[in-house]
């Protein structure tokens, strides 16, 4: 990364934030990165001595002060990681706090890079698509699964998931549509002064480190909740377990990332769908399994027949133009990924017990 001397990493402190923050120094130590984080969300402080002991500078700030940004001086890309990432996030109450972050704080991310002619890459979500749109699809079910129709009437989509081309017109949620005008405003700034951006609609993140929830960060709440002996519930769609996600470790982000990094001339205004794509895809019913086997647990499951608020039955990413215009697949298996999230909560159990129990 020779042409970049200072980077910003915003939500820096958060799950996706930390551990980019933390590759990008690693494998550009002559860069200086900076993390900048109101840390907000409970763990996101445990992060703060990794990213000391990995040379990473830190600032606690919040993206909704223009003033927090702005001291940061020297900057030269800006790697927007931060949000509140709950797709339930703002409907039991007011949403002002999920606009001011999602949207008001990555328009002051913008000021920041226009004043000072840095380039950005955003990392945006599948959650931009509607919900409805994507419930009505053709699908099959499996023993343990529902699986896409790879025939569909709707463009965009097919059994190897969604593409970019998949109709935004519809409800999506609060946490989404912030998102989506995000993105418009990155595209706009683009435009009006010559930034350079990349766009990423990330599918689930996951791996150690995330503090997970059971609306956000599934994954390792699947895992604790194993490991802690805490009961789950499927919810909806016949209680059975059978949604699917695509999931993507932590690692095969930045891999992308980093090619983008290099690339970002070449890549200037692109848009991607990025996820583990059906290969590295698992329902909740299979996510019992692994857990099970990692952890030699089993918890109890209670089925909830209603569907729950902002679900969806499947949620696959079609990686056919990222991988086009990067060659970049993920590599990382689901059981790989359950497994080091398993070692992971087991070597800091004391530590996470009150976050993740």
């Amino acid at each position: 990364m020779p042409q970049y001397r200072n980077v910003l990493v915003t939500g820096g402190a958060g799950f996706a934030g930390s551990n980019l923050a933390l590759l990008l120094k690693e494998h550009y130590p002559n860069t200086v990165v900076t993390a900048l984080d109101n840390l907000k969300r409970r763990g996101s402080e445990l992060n703060l001595p990794r990213l000391k002991a990995g040379g990473v500078n830190f600032i606690h700030g919040d993206i909704r002060s223009r003033d927090d940004l702005f001291t940061v001086k020297d900057v030269d890309l800006i790697l927007e990681c931060s949000a509140e990432p709950s797709v339930l996030a703002g409907l039991d109450g007011s949403p002002d706090y999920l606009i001011q972050t999602n949207l008001m704080g990555t328009i002051n991310c913008l000021e920041l890079a226009r004043t000072r002619r840095a380039d950005f890459i955003f990392l945006s979500t599948s959650r931009v698509y509607p919900m409805e749109t994507i419930n009505a699809l053709a699908y099959s079910e499996a023993e343990s699964r529902f699986e896409l129709m790879d025939s569909q009437k709707i463009p965009g989509a097919s059994a190897r998931g969604f593409n970019e081309d998949f109709p935004l017109n519809g409800v999506r949620s609060l946490y989404g549509a912030t998102k989506l005008a995000s993105e418009l405003m990155i595209e706009e700034y683009r435009s009006a002064f010559g930034l350079k951006t990349i766009i990423n609609r990330c599918g689930v993140l996951t791996g150690p480190w995330q503090m997970g929830k059971v609306d956000q960060g599934v994954i390792v709440h699947w895992i604790a909740s194993h490991i802690f002996g805490k009961p789950l519930k499927y919810f909806g769609y016949g209680g059975q377990g059978k949604q699917v996600r695509d999931i993507l470790h932590i690692r095969d982000l930045f891999d992308l990332v980093r090619y983008q990094i290099d690339h970002l001339e070449a890549l200037n205004g692109a848009l991607f769908n990025v996820g583990g794509g059906r290969e590295v895809s698992i329902s909740l019913a299979e996510l019992t399994a692994f857990c099970q086997q990692s952890t030699r647990n089993k918890v109890p499951i209670d089925a909830v027949i209603e569907d729950r608020v902002a679900d969806i039955r499947i949620y696959l990413t079609d990686n056919t133009k990222v991988t086009q215009a990067t060659g970049w697949k993920p590599q990382i298996m689901p059981a790989m990924i359950v497994d080091e999230i398993a070692r992971w909560i087991a070597d800091n159990r004391s530590s996470l017990a009150s976050i993740l129990a």
